[in-house]
């Protein structure tokens, strides 16, 4: 259902152009490969997620789950990225973090539901992590809302 989603934002973007995203990886990143190359290296769902901007379906990541300590990297180029101190349960379905390792993410102005979101990507590779929202809790005020498929879990 998400591709077809996909396919509808492309005939509505082709009407206006301004909405449509930028794909994941567009930009200047240290870690940059080919299409061939994301596609070899990660799962169909991590390259849909992570180069394509698709969102995993909710409650089906086990990473929103895990208890234990550690730290999220980017699946894409295994950039440390969220710790397990800073993971909490938002009861969204997504693993959710009030803030990122410093320096591990970037983010851009995303306008592709009809509404602006902040998304978030790796600061290394640019793969789609998710989106950060203002509805998080104390002390910074922010849910990172991060696709499980994008991470991978390393316990300390």
């Amino acid at each position: 259902m998400h591709r077809r989603y996909i396919l509808q934002m492309g005939a509505l973007a082709a009407l206006w152009p301004g909405l449509r995203p930028a794909l994941a990886g567009e930009g200047s990143f240290a870690v940059t490969l080919s299409e061939a190359e994301w596609r070899a290296r990660l799962t169909p769902l991590q390259y849909a997620v992570l180069r394509e901007e698709e969102t995993e379906r909710a409650g089906t990541s086990p990473l929103d789950k895990e208890k234990r300590e550690g730290i999220y990297h980017c699946a894409g180029c295994d950039l440390a990225a969220y710790s397990s101190a800073h993971k909490y349960d938002s009861g969204t379905g997504w693993p959710s973090f009030w803030q990122a390792l410093k320096g591990a993410v970037g983010t851009k102005e995303d306008n592709s539901l009809f509404a602006t979101r902040t998304e978030v990507h790796c600061a290394r590779c640019g793969g789609h992590f998710g989106h950060v929202f203002d509805d998080g809790p104390e002390p910074t005020g922010k849910r990172h809302c991060i696709n499980g498929a994008a991470l991978l879990f390393r316990p300390a």
